[in-house]
């Protein structure tokens, strides 16, 4: 019983462990790395392990840093099935063609660009009939039924409580006579939120791959965020300027329009637009109707009593490229509410691009942007950064609210371990930036006993099951 962290070893992005059981090759997410673009484009084209070896993939969520490199892997002789529940394949199926038509599209004005430079052409990762071939091997399994999916390993998916369908992977493991059971967290959502339900805490794993993408710190209570964002919009608006939120259409999307519309139900809002300017928060939307079976109660009688977070009057969801142009040569005051959450790709790019000059509005970043991304350097408030390579001054105020993030704080992620822990004999922390994923080891170090390892795993290191390294 082995594991080997090809990515999310401290990073956020890329998630990707290579488990090794009873004669099979199991891989536990394959996502997307982002960053530095050209580290990224290595990453993201590179394999660490042959993909036509892996009999099966495991994904904890749909989110593209875990689920985003799926199509490469199919393109690369991946033949075997991927797990996941159902609310995550509904996702993948729009995700992953939409992350090979934004591949498409960005390689193309790229490409525009090139030209003119002499320049050769940039290909990119995979194309639209590889995401659909890895939509074809999906197979769901509902949450809390233990699925023997081949002998010797028996996987269990337990509600996250991140995103619509996230889970955490359960896989009780046997070999050679010995049993082990294996818990990985996936990304662990927070407790106490609106729309989805809690992360459950009823398994007792022996072997625990915890994310850490807060470690060490701790989230701003949720009506210091909606205060924080209801006085942005308001001195926006006085400017005459624009509200840019960054924000991945499937999770903070949904929830940063509950918020907006809990603000202009009470009346604390101006009468301004909200633009949700990404066709897939649209249709991941549509996705999060049809699964009332993961909602938290608060939710459940929000709708059944006919009223949707996810519509009101001055909401407006953004179909085509000419919509979104068209955004830009409006005038007057409105939220702008775009994705990649960390600048990435996609369409706020563009938005960014004929805003951040502008002193009257105001970028609103709502999640943790990772190491290098656009959205660290917004964050970092440098004087200027590089939007399709082109350097542009950062004039509009830049405002954090950490408070709708979706991740688990390091509060939560210890009260997550305590629940959960007290069988565990090794911890393996990843997902999370160096700094974070040790904060989180020494505070798991201090409430373990010394027979508990705790290690913070480096890109290519193993790991055996058993305790024996």
């Amino acid at each position: 019983m082995k594991i080997t962290f090809y990515g999310a070893a401290q990073a956020v992005t890329g998630s990707q462990h290579l488990l090794e059981v009873a004669g099979r090759r199991i891989l536990l997410d394959c996502g997307l790395s982002q960053g530095r673009r050209q580290d990224s484009e290595r990453l993201n084209r590179e394999y660490g392990y042959e993909p036509a070896s892996l009999d099966a993939v495991i994904l904890s969520h749909a989110h593209i840093d875990h689920s985003g490199k799926l199509p490469g892997l199919v393109k690369n002789g991946f033949k075997g099935i991927i797990f996941s529940t159902g609310a995550t394949r509904d996702l993948a199926a729009i995700m992953l063609p939409d992350s090979a038509h934004i591949q498409q599209a960005d390689a193309e004005y790229l490409n525009r660009k090139r030209a003119k430079e002499d320049l050769p052409p940039v290909e990119p990762l995979y194309d639209l009939e590889d995401a659909l071939s890895a939509i074809e091997k999906f197979v769901s399994i509902p949450y809390d039924l233990s699925f023997p999916i081949f002998p010797g390993v028996t996987l269990r998916f337990l509600e996250a409580g991140h995103i619509l369908g996230s889970a955490q992977v359960e896989l009780v493991l046997e070999e050679n006579g010995k049993q082990r059971t294996l818990l990985f967290t996936g990304d662990l959502g927070r407790f106490d939120r609106p729309i989805l339900r809690n992360p459950d805490l009823s398994s007792r794993p022996d072997f625990l791959i915890t994310e850490s993408t807060y470690g060490g710190r701790n989230h701003e209570l949720q009506e210091k965020s909606l205060l924080d964002l209801e006085q942005v919009v308001k001195k926006t608006a006085r400017r005459g300027g624009k509200v840019i939120i960054p924000a991945f259409s499937v999770g903070r999307t949904q929830e940063v329009l509950y918020f907006l519309n809990l603000l202009f139900v009470a009346g604390r809002l101006p009468d301004i637009p909200v633009y949700v300017d990404s066709p897939l928060s649209f249709n991941a939307t549509e996705v999060f109707k049809l699964h009332p079976e993961v909602y938290d109660k608060e939710l459940r009688d929000l709708l059944y009593a006919g009223h949707s977070p996810f519509q009101f009057r001055s909401l407006h969801f953004v179909q085509n490229v000419g919509e979104s142009k068209a955004i830009n040569t409006m005038k007057e005051p409105m939220i702008i509410i775009s994705a990649s959450g960390m600048c990435e790709n996609g369409r706020i790019r563009h938005h960014l691009k004929n805003n951040i000059t502008d002193p009257r509005s105001t970028i609103v970043l709502v999640g943790f942007m990772a190491e290098h991304t656009l959205g660290r350097k917004i964050g970092e408030r440098r004087e200027t950064v590089n939007i399709f390579g082109e350097p542009y001054a950062v004039n509009a105020q830049i405002v954090d609210i950490d408070g709708f993030s979706a991740h688990a704080d390091s509060d939560a992620l210890m009260k997550y371990f305590h629940a959960v822990g007290e069988n565990v004999k090794q911890v393996a922390v990843v997902h999370g930036e160096k700094r974070s994923a040790e904060a989180l080891a020494v505070l798991i170090g201090k409430d373990s006993s010394e027979e508990v390892e705790v290690v913070i795993p480096a890109p290519g290191d193993s790991m055996y099951i058993d305790g024996t390294n």
